[in-house]
């Protein structure tokens, strides 16, 4: 089934973002778009290092929606430090030990820290055990580390990792 159908998760998601780059749900169109979606993973499938496995897909979605709510929220806030007063901002670097251990759930932290604006995911440790943030105003390191720890990893963890 693996050779027929490398990523069944993918596949429909693929499908889904092909539809809505062409803005069209005509059936040629959702055929193609489940062609390529079945064709792009069966073409890539020797680049992945390992099969993703979601545990717990409906947090999955319930994580997006935080996650989504979370970047209007800080775009917000990034505005309104940068318009206001940008000299009273206090950026700091923190190292967050991680508890997620997969390849996959790392990244996948890493980039939500990323996409949120206020922080970006500078580097993880070779040990793959810390992940250095930057914040652009923090001033509670460890509330921040709690923050991240809490809102994204546990259930980045509970998501991806058994």
């Amino acid at each position: 089934m693996r050779q027929l159908l490398p990523h069944p998760l993918l596949t429909p998601i693929l499908a889904i973002l092909w539809l809505l780059l062409v803005n069209s749900i005509e059936s040629g169109q959702i055929v193609l778009g489940l062609f390529l979606g079945w064709l792009l993973p069966k073409l890539t499938i020797q680049f992945w290092p390992e099969q993703i496995r979601i545990y717990r897909p409906l947090l999955l979605l319930k994580f997006l929606g935080i996650f989504l709510l979370d970047i209007i929220l800080a775009n917000f806030t990034v505005a309104r430090l940068i318009l206001g007063s940008p000299q009273s901002l206090r950026p700091l670097f923190v190292t967050i030990p991680l508890d997620v251990q997969s390849g996959l759930a790392i990244s996948f932290l890493a980039n939500v820290i990323s996409l949120t604006p206020g922080t970006v995911s500078s580097r993880v440790s070779p040990d793959h055990r810390y992940l250095l943030v930057h914040a652009l105003n923090e001033t509670d390191p460890a509330a921040l580390i709690a923050t991240i720890k809490s809102r994204y990893e546990a259930p980045l963890k509970e998501i991806f990792e058994k």
